[in-house]
């Protein structure tokens, strides 16, 4: 039940997050909701590398579930990098989001592409698909990290 209700947040979220831009009052609220919607990414994402390296057993049902949530909120931090949110103090997004937008933005399609595949991986129930759409996805993050976010 628990995650049925994290998919109907996650969807209404989804829902909600092509106006979002227009309707955070402040920076500071668009920087919060960035950092809150790749948080939740990251700890489902998690959830999906500890099965992919054998630190927690593989469980097919769990993998397809985090990987949809994966999958949700691939598609929502975006709207909170608008204008004026890029000298927040709490943020470790660096000026090139903001340089080279075009970039950005391709790396962030390309972010929801993988985590379309991971959780169409996932749905076949197969923990060597889930490595290699995992490893491939992982990959994604990291090229992102690497070129627009601070250490």
């Amino acid at each position: 039940m628990k995650i049925f209700a994290c998919l109907a947040a996650a969807t209404t979220l989804l829902a909600m997050a092509a106006p979002a831009s227009a309707q955070f009052a402040k920076p500071e609220d668009a920087v919060k909701y960035r950092q809150s919607a790749l948080s939740v990414m990251g700890t489902h994402f998690g959830r999906l590398g500890a099965m992919a390296n054998g630190k927690v057993p593989f469980d097919a049902k769990a993998a397809a579930e985090n990987a949809q949530l994966v999958a949700v909120m691939a598609r929502l931090p975006w709207a909170g990098f608008g204008p004026g949110t890029d000298n927040d103090p709490r943020s470790k997004a660096r000026s090139e989001i903001w340089t080279e937008q075009a970039k950005f933005k391709t790396a962030g399609e390309k972010l929801v592409a993988e985590a379309d595949k991971l959780a169409a991986a996932t749905k076949t129930g197969n923990l060597d698909a889930l490595k290699t759409s995992f490893a491939a996805t992982a990959e994604t993050c990291k090229s992102c990290h690497d070129a627009f976010r601070n250490k």
